[in-house]
């Protein structure tokens, strides 16, 4: 029996465009459609997989995302949830969309529209294992499968805010689909991030000094910085807690059980 169209997905038609031909999509028996005939279904999780070809990335697996699911429930990020929150309201005061690149399972996007009633979200990532959470993360949440490095499947200047969280990044896209007054919000970890644990871990990810140089020059050509808040702060972990930590970074590729 084909899937039926999840009420987010309903509220993103007029947004979403062919990742082909750039035409518009329509429901069609479990599936989006577009006039040219290109069809991409929609799970039964509630997502849609509009991405095609060879991936870049699989994003992350089933152990990465259970452990980004335990961990998230605990509120270790809480401030960094709350921050994010806070900025996203204060760029969107009325009603809007809100798309998150790289949207995991949809746990900022979901914190950020429960601070906003009147706003819709869509959660863009390359990972299906996370796309089956990010899918029931929140009703107004709307969930498909897109590489960032591609041009992104959406109008142009149809976005009021385009998050970017802990994820990799598109300058000239994020340009392109934001509207005149749209907002750019990126968080992204500062060099001492998770330096306890990595002093303990010496085979984890670490982060490169010059991210902050790079990060600005990749962006100057498209958006003019508005402003910048740090959020550091130390919290314990329990083991569990500790070993879920680097298990749904990129550390988890490079570590064995055994390393932790």
């Amino acid at each position: 029996m084909p899937a039926l169209l999840p009420p987010a997905l309903e509220l993103f038609l007029d947004l979403l465009r062919c990742p082909v031909c750039r035409a518009c999509l329509r429901p069609d028996r479990g599936s989006l459609r577009c006039p040219e005939g290109h069809t991409f279904d929609i799970a039964r999780q509630g997502y849609v997989s509009l991405l095609t070809g060879i991936r870049a990335t699989s994003g992350d697996d089933a152990a990465m995302v259970q452990a980004r699911n335990r961990f998230l429930s605990t509120g270790r990020y809480a401030p960094v949830h709350q921050t994010l929150t806070r900025m996203t309201a204060d760029a969107l005061p009325g009603q809007g969309t809100v798309v998150d690149i790289g949207c995991g399972t949809g746990y900022y996007l979901a914190g950020v529209l429960d601070q906003l009633p009147g706003t819709r979200g869509l959660g863009l990532d390359t990972s299906a294992r996370a796309l089956r959470s990010a899918a029931r993360a929140h009703p107004r949440v709307a969930a498909a499968s897109w590489d960032v490095f591609r041009p992104f499947p959406l109008v142009d200047q149809g976005v009021d805010v385009v998050l970017d969280v802990f994820a990799p990044r598109n300058p000239s896209e994020f340009h392109r689909v934001l509207r005149p007054t749209g907002r750019l919000i990126v968080v992204r970890p500062v060099e001492r991030h998770l330096a306890e644990l990595r002093g303990q871990i010496p085979a984890m990810v670490t982060i490169d000094p010059d991210k902050e140089q790079r990060l600005q020059q990749a962006l100057d050509p498209y958006f003019r910085a508005d402003g910048t808040q740090q959020v550091e702060y130390t919290t314990p972990l329990t083991r569990q807690e500790a070993i879920d930590l680097v298990g749904m970074t990129p550390s988890a590729r490079h570590l064995a059980p055994a390393d932790l």
